[in-house]
């Protein structure tokens, strides 16, 4: 089984391989998967600030992810689309922001969307991303006084001490994605 994935990242590639070893099991097929990582960053905003965008942005990843492996002649069965960023709510004049991981898993057909979970992050890093217009990358490494978080243990590291870390809330999201396509069953019976 061929997998395109719609990122280059190495913490997101990573969180594949950790949700198909973990649904091997159920699924022998998708834990043997070979992944075919493209490059698909020109598909999705480079900051969503909402769940909207984030929906849009891992189903877009996926999508051409899978159609460019197609295009090259290859066959793959799926294509994984992974996105993080912001939901920005306000109420009463308040402003929260919460960190989150999507993923999106399509066989061309069918597919579904997964989250890997949301944190709340702290006034200083929503008034730089959402005021100032500085990326969340950027942000979190002067936050954390550090380089390229990340590619490392991502803002959820950061704001968890390493309870959480990016590729941990992406392995939730891709195991929540990929439900119908490793217990087929749950997603087909009637009721």
């Amino acid at each position: 089984m061929l997998i395109a994935v719609g990122t280059t990242r190495a913490p997101k590639l990573e969180a594949l391989r950790r949700a198909l070893a973990r649904i091997g099991e159920r699924a022998p097929e998708l834990a043997a998967a070979t992944l075919a990582p493209r490059d698909v960053g020109d598909v999705a905003p480079r900051m969503p600030l909402s769940i909207e965008a984030l929906l849009d942005g891992s189903r877009a990843r996926a999508e051409h992810a899978l159609a460019l492996v197609r295009g090259e002649g290859l066959r793959p069965s799926l294509g994984v689309g992974l996105e993080g960023g912001l939901d920005i709510r306000e109420r009463d004049g308040a402003r929260r922001a919460f960190l989150m991981s999507w993923a999106y898993a399509t066989d061309g057909a069918t597919g579904a969307h997964g989250c890997g979970g949301a944190i709340e992050i702290p006034a200083l890093l929503v008034e730089a991303v959402v005021d100032r217009g500085v990326e969340l990358a950027e942000a979190i490494d002067r936050f954390a006084r550090e380089h390229d978080v990340r590619s490392r243990q991502g803002a959820w590291g950061v704001l968890t001490d390493g309870m959480i870390e990016r590729t941990a809330s992406f392995e939730t999201a891709l195991l929540a994605a990929l439900a119908p396509f490793y217990n087929t069953g749950a997603f087909t019976r009637s009721v």
